[in-house]
């Protein structure tokens, strides 16, 4: 292939990643604008209410992993079946979703109805609690909704088809911060809530998005030649199992980074209010920038997906060393950005001078790991275009925990180095994550493209 080839090869798939992923990095943001405003608000009432909510968030976040990876599962099984031109799969994948769904929900509920017992199991210290457990529980009850639009969300995102999803995220963010307002300082009539008021209008804004898109997918002419809504079919084993098996390690992999973080909350909010509050103020930022990333990672996987559907292995395999290269790149820039302005960044948030010192020195741990983030999110995406996910789940569990949490739990809590050093742990289990992932990606593109060369 001639290097002109090549370049050409490479704007296309960089062009066919930036239109999947523009609408959803717009999603995305708003949903990470969603988790800014409440840190912001909350920020403006004190530490105490500042740092329940990052406790708070930390444990719905446990659960929203959980729910959030299995039906993720979704996308590439559509995307695979969608460059296949096979529209009865893509029915039957996105009716079967509902079954997981309809689970998942009264799982992860009842899960969250156990913060009551088990934050305090946890050391969290008792002046945060009431804040913590409050605002779990508000919070859970959004939780249905929330499962439903993902699993609508992934079958859109599986047909390409990304810009509804972008609207609708933007729209809850206007209608979450509105509700902020009303639930958190009572206003027009409500009760001020303070931080559980978060909980509240985040319950709500879920169920918003998930009546919209509901609405959206029924009536677009986009959807019709999939007759989605025409029945409710009864459970398939098959199709559930294919699901369950891509999902349920995408949920492990995403629970392994994620409960990392989670983890490192709940130490912080061992370590007292100013403390916790600073690290919620670092991680939200951080979280903020990582939907750029996590936006192209989804790209990719649907991308990878058409173009293996089509039967395009080695042109699959370039397209997600494309994407991988879009997601360092943006990462970069990130980290740039995060030096520069990390005291601007943390005064943003609070006005607590202690919690505004500490969080700036964490913002700055925090771009460090940018560009591991990028790598690992970014070849996470590729392997799900491949559907390569119980490999990488082991991977993630062994750099995030064996690693990660093992020297954030030594150095910060063991040896007494502090809150900087639980980040270093972070760094950790991110840079190894990365290294070995890329590593399975590359066996993983590089075996697919033997096979089908072999196959003709």
């Amino acid at each position: 292939m001639s290097s002109m080839v090549s370049r050409t090869q490479i704007a296309a798939d960089a062009g066919a990643i930036a239109r999947f992923g523009g609408p959803l990095l717009v999603n995305n943001l708003a949903l990470a604008g969603m988790g800014f405003a409440d840190t912001v608000m909350a920020g403006q009432l004190g530490a105490r209410d500042l740092a329940g909510l990052a406790i708070g968030t930390a444990w719905y976040n446990l659960f929203m992993f959980m729910g959030l990876g299995a039906l993720m599962a979704i996308s590439p099984v559509v995307a695979h079946a969608y460059g296949a031109a096979d529209n009865a799969a893509v029915t039957r994948a996105a009716r079967q979703s509902w079954w997981v769904v309809l689970a998942l929900s009264v799982l992860l509920v009842l899960g969250m109805w156990q913060a009551g017992w088990a934050l305090p199991a946890l050391n969290i210290a008792p002046e945060i609690l009431p804040v913590a457990i409050g605002y779990a529980e508000a919070i859970s009850w959004g939780l249905p909704g929330m499962m439903g639009f993902l699993a609508l969300r992934f079958t859109s995102e599986g047909l390409g088809h990304t810009r509804p999803i972008m609207y609708i995220a933007v729209a809850a963010l206007i209608f979450n911060v509105f509700a902020n307002w009303v639930f958190m300082y009572g206003k027009l009539g409500m009760p001020a809530l303070g931080a559980i008021g978060c909980g509240v209008a985040s319950a709500l804004a879920m169920w918003l998005m998930f009546a919209a898109m509901l609405v959206y997918v029924h009536r677009h002419p986009v959807y019709r030649p999939f007759d989605l809504f025409r029945r409710i079919d009864r459970p398939d084993s098959h199709v559930i199992g294919q699901l369950l098996r891509l999902g349920i390690p995408i949920s492990g992999s995403i629970l392994a980074e994620g409960g990392l973080f989670v983890a490192a909350a709940l130490l912080m909010g061992a370590m007292g209010a100013v403390t916790a509050g600073a690290h919620q103020v670092a991680l939200n930022f951080a979280a903020f920038m990582f939907m750029m990333p996590l936006s192209i990672s989804s790209a990719t996987t649907i991308h990878v997906g058409h173009t293996l559907g089509r039967g395009d292995v080695a042109r699959a395999r370039a397209a997600g060393f494309v994407g991988i290269g879009m997601c360092v790149a943006v990462m970069t820039v990130s980290a740039c950005g995060i030096v520069l302005w990390n005291d601007q960044i943390a005064a943003m948030y609070t006005r607590d001078e202690a919690v505004r010192s500490l969080a700036a020195s964490l913002l700055f741990a925090a771009a460090v790991f940018q560009i591991s983030d990028g790598v690992q999110v970014g070849t996470a995406g590729a392997l799900r275009g491949f559907k390569d996910t119980a490999v990488p789940m082991a991977l993630c569990w062994f750099s995030y925990w064996a690693v990660g949490f093992s020297l954030a739990y030594v150095l910060g809590v063991v040896r007494g180095l502090g809150p900087f050093f639980v980040w270093v742990g972070l760094i950790a289990g991110l840079s190894v994550c990365a290294v070995l992932l890329l590593t399975r990606y590359r066996w993983v593109s590089r075996r697919a493209v033997y096979s089908a060369s072999g196959a003709r």
